[in-house]
């Protein structure tokens, strides 16, 4: 396996395929580079470099008790692309890995950044406050926490049939995909996972969303039951400067699996913009 040491001396998984321009993946909760395997098998095949890390905590990567905050997984992923020596890359976030482009952007500029893809991310903010009525009440980040800790084997199972819209009428349900998603998220520490709910849910990225200077693609299913749209794509489209908003139609949270062929071709067009 490949790996690479971060700054405080957390061992990293990564993948690294292919040449060309690189296309740098950041993996949703509670999954791991794994989840990209769709677009990073497609665009090695169409000429770019791609590139995808199990962030701490998650699927091979070391399980530290320490570090399991966004400022130090978008500090990992700062130290990734240094060790690869990454230039002209586009970051790409799905869901939490959404709230990981944004606050390596923030924290880390892009000097080594060339473009940002957001899809069915969690920016600028879920949990509903008085700043933020639109948001999703704190209990249902509280039933999530519950569902890890009580018994996160099921509650993986179960979560899978929404985050990939296999309760909706008429979707074919892929009993693999829903055995890969439980997989993922088992290999993944407790703690971390735990501890990513508050980072995905509480933490703003607001400021960090205002910092991007690099064309932007939004990509969003208007039937995400995980990260609703109207409080996530369409208001980090209004906030990024110039950013892209596309939405799906009926598109679930887990479109990069079940919409994969859309959000390929949407990704190449946006890599091969003029």
């Amino acid at each position: 396996m490949s790996t690479f040491t971060t700054r405080d001396g957390t061992s990293i998984y990564y993948k690294d395929w292919g040449s060309g321009r690189p296309v740098v993946f950041s993996h949703g909760w509670p999954l791991t580079a794994d989840a990209w395997d769709a677009q990073m098998l497609f665009l090695v095949q169409n000429g770019f470099r791609t590139i995808a890390h199990d962030r701490r905590g998650h699927g091979r990567s070391d399980q530290p008790a320490k570090g399991n905050d966004m400022d130090t997984w978008a500090d990992d992923l700062a130290d990734l692309l240094d060790k690869l020596d990454v230039k002209d890359a586009t970051l790409v976030g799905h869901s939490t890995g959404g709230g990981e482009v944004a606050r390596y952007i923030g924290r880390h500029g892009t000097e080594r950044v060339s473009g940002a893809v957001l899809i069915g991310a969690v920016p600028p903010i879920m949990i509903k406050s008085e700043k933020n009525p639109g948001g999703l009440p704190k209990d249902v980040f509280d039933g999530i926490r519950k569902g890890v800790i009580d018994d996160r084997s099921q509650f993986f199972k179960d979560l899978a049939v929404p985050f990939y819209g296999y309760n909706r009428s008429g979707a074919k349900v892929s009993q693999g995909v829903i055995e890969s998603f439980w997989q993922q998220g088992m290999w993944g520490g407790i703690l971390a996972l735990h501890d990513c709910v508050h980072e995905f849910s509480e933490v703003d990225y607001t400021e960090d969303l205002k910092k991007f200077d690099v064309p932007t693609l939004v990509l969003h299913g208007d039937d995400d039951q995980i990260v609703p749209i109207d409080d996530a794509g369409k208001l980090s489209a209004k906030i990024v400067k110039d950013a892209t908003l596309k939405i799906y139609p009926g598109g679930p949270h887990g479109m990069c699996t079940t919409m994969a062929d859309q959000v390929n071709a949407d990704l190449l067009a946006f890599l091969n913009r003029k």
